[in-house]
This record gives C-alpha cells, structure tokens and sequence, in this order.
C-alpha cells in the first residue's frame, strides 16, 4: 500500500487517471464539528532572507503568499525548511512557499518538515512567481511514506526536494501563487466587458478590498452568488471558479441568453488576509471563515451577509450557490433533498449532468443532512434565502486542463438547467 501511494503522489497525472477507474472513491470528511468563531491570535512569520555558505546560498519568503518559518544547513549542501502554522489547532493544510537562488549554480536538496503535520502538497516551481510548473518526480523523494490514498495520514512525513539553483530566484510553493493583487488583475480583465462591473463590498481584517464582481445583462432580479477561496491554499477551486465565472461571462449565445434572465455576483477572493500571509487555513482573526456563518464574527464573512440581506431586501432572489474550495480529490458537499425538497433537486441535476459530459473522472457525493446551525456557507445560503447551494470541491493534484474543463461544463450545464426550470 504504501508502495501504491508513493507512486501515486509522486505522479498526480497517474493519480488522476487511477482513481477516475475505481469502486470507491474520496469519500469526504466526517460532520462539521462546533467551534468558536471570536477572533484568536496569529502568529504573523518573520520576514526576510536567510543566508549560508559563507553568504553564497539564500532562502527569502519576502513575497506576497510565502510561507517560510525558518531553514537549517544540514550538511554538504543539503537544507531543511521549516513550515508552520499561523496558529493552532487547525486543519492539515500545510503550505509553504518561498524562494531560492546561489551566487554559484550548484544543485542542493530541500527537505519540507512540518509543525504537527505532514506533506501534503506536490510542489510547483516557478522562475518569474506568476508562470508555475509541477516539479518533475525525479526531483522530489518521500520520506515515511503514509498509508492510504487519502487525508493527512497517506502524506509523507517529510518531502525533499533536489534543485539546481543560480543567481536567479526560484520560487517553490505549495501550489501556484494567486495572491490578492494577481486576483486583482483577473478581476480587472474581466471587468473589461460592458455587461462585467467590479466594486469594493467591504474590507478584511488587515483591511485589503473585498472585492465583488456582478455579471449582468438585463437587470435581471433572479440572482447566483459564487463565492471562492475561504481557505488559502485551496487553490485548485479557486482555478475551477476562475473558468466557471469566465464562461459565464462569455461571448457564446448561451451565456449571452442567460445574463439577460439572470444577474451573477462573485466573490472569488474570500480570505485576501491569509492568502497574502500564506496562511495554511485561517484568516488574521486566527478563524476557518467556513465556520463563521452562523456567528459572524469575522469582517469577511459579514460582508457577503450584508451583500445578501441588502440585494434580498431590494427583491433579489437568489436561485443557486456555489461555494467554491479544493480537497483530497474532487467531491460535491449538497444539501439532501430531505431537507431542501424540490427546490434543492437542481443542485443534484446539475452534478448528474456534468458527470454525464465528463464520464472519465468518477463523482464524488457527500450529501448533509444537517441544516443547523449553518456555520458553512452552503447552509446559511439556503436557511435564509432557501438559496439551492453546494460546496463545490476540486481535488489538490488535479490537472489543471481538466480543472479549466470542469468549470467551463459545470457552468453551461448550470446555465441549461437554470434556463429549462426558469426557477420561480
């Protein structure tokens, strides 16, 4: 097993491909369990470069979206990187990110160690921090391998990662860096279109913009939120959202014929504060924002409720959710129809419909049959506004094509059911 899973984590393409053939599949998490939302210290890291061998080798997290607590010379070129949490308890999400370069080239090796954690990301590589690449298997080696093919516990206890390095920065992340101002220049893209306006709804608690996007071709009063990146490294759903809005924002006749019946709002940069930090989970009240609504005890997820309230007093109604995040491997997280009724069986069309078009990659389903308390987004959006809603969830290692692919067909196959039911 544990030979099975190093072959798997190494190649994610394979990984992909094997599983798209099993029985069974990522089953999901357990229940959401209660916590407390009031806000918690954060540990903010120390920012700077290290610097070794006689000031020949250096190692900088100076950059939005790094993560990089410390690093130790080992010996004859070997490093170890020290990676931590921004505070604690908190879900297994270690991400990393940082650069390197030497005034010689030369080839070293980097090992990733965790605080009470293991290696869960395959690093990506970068040379200019926007363009990313993930790293070729030959240069990266398990050390403990885990058991199992998903969750913290089929991770390596430890990676290391061999790079040749010049007097040009590396960059070595998690996965591919989206910070606030890159998301920013995506937002500013598409806002180029006359039917695609963007406007500040409120701020984080370091006070970056939440910003929001509506795509409107009518004035249409029956609406869509989608919203992405509560948690900072889930960027795999961020990428899935990114294509899901740009189709939707289109120029086929089919997106040009559903703006004109109904209005979409986007919120694709839901935590700006962790993702610039390079936070694992949390936002800088030290708080998984995916908890907080019911509470709402953080700035960011007050914004969308007052965004809802304030649109659904003015007589919007909202007539689907999708709440946008990355995982193990892909799954969809609905609410049972035992709870929603007929209105929520779209949500379960929908799913059937891109599982039709995209037969190669098994579906995943872990429908709740719990409503209260909300605490996660997709319940608080049908408890108030019996808004149909899902956590819509890509997988870490999934390849990015079929990421662009998935988002592009979840959102026409959205747009045909919407259109077909014409929801009342």
């Amino acid at each position: 097993m544990k030979r099975i899973f190093t072959i798997a984590f190494a190649l994610s393409v394979i990984l992909y491909a094997c599983k798209s053939t099993e029985k069974t599949g990522y089953q999901g998490q357990g229940p959401t369990p209660l916590v407390s939302t009031k806000t918690k210290p954060v540990q903010k890291q120390w920012k700077g470069q290290w610097a070794f061998q006689d000031s020949t080798v250096y190692f900088s997290n100076e950059f939005d979206g790094a993560r990089l607590n410390g690093v130790a010379y080992d010996s004859l070129n070997h490093y170890t990187a020290w990676i931590t949490a921004e505070n604690t308890p908190i879900n297994v999400s270690p991400w990393y990110g940082f650069q390197v370069w030497s005034k010689t080239p030369q080839e070293i090796l980097i090992r990733l160690s965790y605080q009470n954690s293991r290696s869960r990301y395959y690093p990506k590589i970068s040379r200019d921090g926007l363009s990313f690449t993930t790293i070729d298997s030959t240069q990266f080696t398990l050390v403990n391998p885990g058991e199992g093919l998903f969750g913290i516990k089929a991770a390596p206890e430890f990676a290391e990662i061999r790079l040749n390095i010049d007097d040009q920065p590396t960059w070595i992340t998690a996965q591919e860096l989206y910070t606030s101002s890159r998301v920013k220049q995506w937002i500013d893209t598409l806002s180029l279109n006359e039917y695609v306006r963007t406007e500040v709804m409120g701020e984080s608690r370091e006070g970056r913009p939440m910003h929001l996007l509506e795509v409107n071709g009518n004035s249409s009063k029956k609406a869509l939120l989608i919203i992405s990146r509560q948690h900072p490294p889930e960027v795999t759903g961020f990428l899935a959202m990114k294509s899901f809005m740009e189709t939707l924002a289109g120029d086929s006749e089919q997106a040009k014929n559903f703006r004109n019946h109904f209005t979409i709002y986007n919120f694709p940069l839901m935590n700006p504060d962790g993702v610039d930090n390079g936070h694992w989970r949390h936002n800088m009240g030290g708080i998984d924002l995916n908890r907080d609504w019911s509470a709402f005890n953080q700035p960011e997820t007050r914004v969308v409720r007052d965004f809802l309230k304030s649109k659904s007093e003015a007589g919007t109604q909202f007539v689907f959710g999708a709440d946008f995040h990355s995982t193990w491997d892909d799954i969809y997280y609905p609410l049972d129809t035992t709870i929603t009724g007929e209105r929520g069986q779209i949500v379960f069309d929908w799913i059937e419909s891109i599982s039709k078009r995209l037969p190669a990659k098994q579906t995943n389903v872990s429908a709740s049959t719990k409503l209260f308390p909300t605490m996660v987004s997709r319940n608080h959006f049908f408890a108030e506004y019996q808004m149909p809603a899902i956590v819509f969830e890509l997988g870490d290692n999934t390849p990015r094509d079929f990421l662009k692919q998935k988002g592009q067909v979840a959102a026409e196959e959205l747009m045909r059911l919407l259109m077909e039911n014409k929801v009342e």
